[in-house]
Parts: C-alpha cells; structure tokens; sequence
C-alpha cells in the first residue's frame, strides 16, 4: 500500500473569495481538476498528521509558518482578520484566522518537532 498525499476539504458559503485568497493571498499555486470551470486543487506545503485524545471524532486544519508575527502582519496587509490576538499554548504560539465564508483555521508557529 502507498500513501500519495492527503487531500484536504474547505467547505466555505464564499467558495470564491476562499479560492481567490489561497491562491492571491496566501500564494498556493493550484490546478483546475478540469470538470468544472474553477474549482481548483490548491498545491500545499509540506504536512504532517497527529493524533490527539477527544472526546468525540473530529478533525482540524492548521497552518504552520516560521514567524507568527512577520505572517500576520503580512496576511494583514492583504486583507486577512484574526480572531483576537496571538496566544503561547506552549507547544506554539497560535491565532486563528477568519477566512471567506466564516472559515475558521489556525495559523501557528510551531514550537514542538516537526516531522517537517
């Protein structure tokens, strides 16, 4: 068996102010999957998967960067709100981001290894 990648799902009321900000703002190149007129695949960086005791099943995304505060502030000049401000959790500094279509995502600077 071989796993090829991870393809990771946004549901957002503003799919194309969501699309144009992955691919404007954050830079993510992308592809049309060719079936329907823009609906595009987002190329993403590098990632890892981690497992955490819960309650219930659930999922989240998270996006690491180097410098919380140099990404913020640059996000912030294109437009990105964050829901108030960067809080240390320890294992890293975190903020969440309000994306198009009330989307919510972490933004963090990592702390703890990386398997990145």
């Amino acid at each position: 068996m071989a796993i090829t990648g991870v393809h990771t799902l946004l549901y957002s009321s503003e799919p194309e102010a969501l699309r144009t900000l992955l691919g404007d703002v954050l830079g993510l190149g992308h592809v049309d999957d060719g079936q329907d007129a823009g609906w595009l695949i987002f190329k993403l960086p590098p990632a890892e998967l981690g497992v955490h005791p819960g309650e219930t099943p659930a999922h989240e995304i998270s996006l690491l960067c180097d410098d919380l505060d140099a990404t913020m502030a640059e996000l912030q000049a294109k437009g990105v709100t964050f829901l108030g401000e960067p809080v240390d959790e320890g294992w890293g500094i975190t903020v969440k981001m309000m994306l198009p279509g009330d989307v919510e995502m972490l933004l963090y600077e990592a702390r703890h290894n990386t398997a990145i």
